[in-house]
């Protein structure tokens, strides 16, 4: 990939797995754990990766691991992934990388999501919305982002495994 030199890959893996009743980072999906899964897309596209686990404030949800990367960053913009899903293609973000601008999401049926890539330059505004308590991952892309628009027939790429029912189905899919 042309812009690996100034690009990371961030996997956040730092929620508390409620719905699923356990970590959803190292149950297995056919034959690697989610995270794994993820990290297969990083190496895909030949980006160095980080997981990250712990955010510097805790209890922020997504807005703080974006918070927690971009101050962390070596690299001047960040691929933000997710532990959680299995489907996920390079080709996909290949796509969005074709976008030019410091905020780049994917869309798909409505809501934007992960993937996607922030530049270390937004750290400002992510301290901000923190600040004031602006914790809305969909209110900032529509705010700061390039969207993507993912055609229905790749919605299940981004598809995120919450539940039982949802690692069931996943595990199923790739039987």
């Amino acid at each position: 990939m042309d812009k690996k030199v100034s690009i990371e890959a961030v996997i956040l893996a730092g929620g508390k797995s409620r719905r699923m009743g356990q970590d959803k980072a190292v149950l297995r999906v056919g034959k690697r754990t989610l995270i794994d899964h993820s990290r297969r897309v990083a190496e895909e596209l030949e980006l160095p990766c980080r997981v990250i686990k712990v955010d510097y404030q805790a209890g922020f949800g997504p807005i703080g691991g974006i918070q927690t990367a971009l101050r962390g960053s070596k690299m001047r913009q960040v691929l933000f992934l997710c532990c959680d899903m299995p489907f996920l293609s390079a080709g996909l973000v290949k796509k969005l990388f074709a976008l030019e601008g410091d905020a780049l999401f994917v869309e798909a049926d409505g809501r934007v999501g992960f993937p996607f890539s922030l530049t270390t330059d937004l750290l400002p505004v992510v301290e901000q919305r923190l600040e004031s308590g602006e914790l809305s991952l969909q209110r900032f892309a529509r705010d700061y982002g390039q969207i993507l628009p993912v055609p229905e027939s790749d919605w299940f790429q981004l598809t995120n495994i919450n539940t039982p029912e949802q690692l069931a189905a996943a595990r199923a899919r790739l039987q």
